[in-house]
This record gives structure tokens, sequence and C-alpha cells, in this order.
């Protein structure tokens, strides 16, 4: 019962990572640090849970990160017709049925704050954005992987008894065509916002993510091993080419991200199951949130509320770059 305790405190939320025991994060590098034992995980998991059932009717929410990803993943799964990752997934994200045999959750978990301080709460049984472990273990340009990928949004519903899967993964910006391809009939979610004050907003969490980081090392392993390189100590610039602004320390970096990630969409899509969301109009027009659950064929309306964090800012950035983005916002609009 202590050995259980124990593990179940390792699936706590990321904000709570500096607190683990050491228990905890070796449970942790044990499932995910090992590309060896995720594919192990994944192949035990596809032996015993496989049904043959597959579907192609998903919603996949990806984006330039503080784009409003994370609020409209939670409205979504309040529909109740999606299976997604949850937190109690963690950390055996690629064999959720089979963890969920050795784990033993909470019937009334504890609802926090999540780690970027931003009003959104979060418990073991919130949807979050772990699906980046599955491509880190196997390679998107390998066709096998496609089959694979159908087997694990397959295992996902397996577990939550669902036929519709849901998923935020930021990284999938870059894997538009590709999901496309693998669940033609699914519908892919691209949010934007204000370039601003989502540039700003990347410039906040990546200081204090960075800033957490130096005062334990297990921050930094944590999010490597999910995949979150969006900010933080493992930054990777999501468009990583022509970039003039390379200093992420300032503003202007994130602005040009901002307009390279969203030009890049625009170039290279032009399949007719994406839809880019404007997050300033979720938060003003309740008729806007209905239409998306239209679009996404979900039958029974229900009102969320989506809060515009706008903020004043007086920032010292290139006049002429934020034209440039403004100009694109405008045409997604």
């Amino acid at each position: 019962d202590i050995i259980w305790s124990r593990l179940l405190l390792s699936q706590r939320i990321i904000h709570k990572m500096n607190n683990y025991s050491r228990l905890q994060k070796h449970l942790h590098q044990f499932a995910l640090a090992s590309k060896f034992m995720r594919e192990a995980s994944f192949d035990i998991e596809n032996i015993f849970f496989s049904s043959g059932k597959q579907n192609d009717n998903h919603v996949f929410i990806c984006g330039l990160a503080r784009s409003g990803t994370t609020i409209l993943l939670n409205a979504l799964y309040e529909s109740n017709q999606f299976s997604s990752l949850l937190y109690k997934d963690m950390p055996f994200v690629l064999a959720p049925n089979l963890w969920s045999k050795f784990s033993h959750n909470s019937k009334n978990p504890k609802t926090e704050e999540r780690a970027h301080e931003d009003g959104i709460n979060i418990s073991i049984n919130s949807p979050e954005a772990f699906e980046e472990v599955f491509w880190m273990t196997f390679n998107a340009n390998q066709n096998s992987s496609y089959s694979k990928f159908k087997l694990y949004v397959e295992l996902i519903n397996n577990k939550y008894n669902k036929n519709r899967y849901l998923s935020k993964n930021n990284q999938n910006i870059n894997r538009i065509e590709l999901l496309s391809k693998i669940f033609p009939a699914s519908k892919i979610l691209i949010p934007y916002r204000d370039p601003l004050q989502h540039a700003y907003s990347l410039l906040v969490q990546h200081k204090k993510f960075i800033n957490a980081a130096t005062k334990d090392n297990f921050i930094t392993n944590y999010m490597k091993w999910i995949g979150h390189t969006e900010f933080g100590p493992n930054y990777k610039p999501i468009s990583n080419k022509n970039i003039k602004f390379s200093n992420d320390f300032e503003i202007n970096h994130w602005i040009e991200q901002w307009i390279l990630t969203y030009k890049n969409c625009l170039k290279s899509n032009h399949s007719n199951n994406v839809r880019y969301i404007s997050y300033e109009e979720l938060c003003r027009s309740n008729l806007y949130w209905k239409d998306i659950l239209d679009y996404l064929d979900i039958k029974d309306k229900y009102n969320f509320t989506f809060t515009n964090s706008f903020r004043e800012l007086n920032l010292d950035y290139d006049v002429e770059l934020l034209n440039k983005a403004v100009t694109l916002y405008n045409k997604l609009s």
C-alpha cells in the first residue's frame, strides 16, 4: 500500500515536480527516458488491449503554444464525446490501459492551478498534451508509424470507452498534412491569438520555466521526456528557418515565431478539414463557440466560459515586425 500510494504521487501535475521523491523521479525516468522502454510498453499494450475497432472522426488541436490550445481542449472535453490522454495516464502514456491496471487513483482528486499560473485548474483527470511521446518514439517519416498511430488512438479510445479521440499537441502544427493523411475525416483546429499578447505570454512562460529548472534539474528532464520544447529549458523554435531575431529572451523573437508559424500554416495547408480558431472571438461570442460545436458534429450544445487575458503592454518591439504580424492576424480572421 505504501508503494502504490507513492506511485500515485508520481502522477501529480507539473508544478509539483520539484516535490517529487526519488522514487517518483526514477519511475518517470524508467517509463519515459528510454526509447526501448517506450516501445516495449506500447507493444505490450497492443498485445493485450487492441480491439481492432478504429474510427476516423477525431479532433486534433495544434498551434503555437499559449494560443488557447489548452482551454479549447478542456472546453471540448466537457462534451463527454471524446477520449483523451489524461494526467493520470502519466508516466506510461504509451500503455494507458496497462498502467490503469496497476495505478490507483483517488475518487476525489485534488484540483490545482497548473504551473503556468494562467488560471487553468487541473487534476489527474484533466486532459493534457502527452501525445508527443508517441512521435518521439516512432518516426513520423516512416509509413509503419501511421498504422501504429491509428492503433495508439484506438487504445486510448478503448480505455475510456469512446469512439472519438481528442488531441492537443502543439508540435502537430508541423504535421497537419500527415494527420490529414492518417485520419482524412478528422478535424484539425488551429487557434490563434493577438500576436503581441501571444508573444508576451510565450516570453513570460519561457522565462518562468527556465528559472524553475535552475532550481531542480528534474523539470528539464521531465519536459524533455514529454517533448515539451515550445518554451522553457529545452526550447526549440517551432519554426526554425529564416530566423532573424534569435534572442529568445526578447519579445521580437516570439513575434517572429508567431509570424513564421502561421505563415507556414497558410502556405502548406490546403485541406478542407482544417479550421483556424480566433481566441479573441471565442471570448467575445457564444455563437462562435456553438458554431465550432456544429463544425465538430457535437449535437448537444453547452456553454463554456473563455476569458481573454488581455494586458496593456509597454514593450520595446520592432514596429515593422509587429505590423507584419497584425496583417497576418487580420488575414487569419
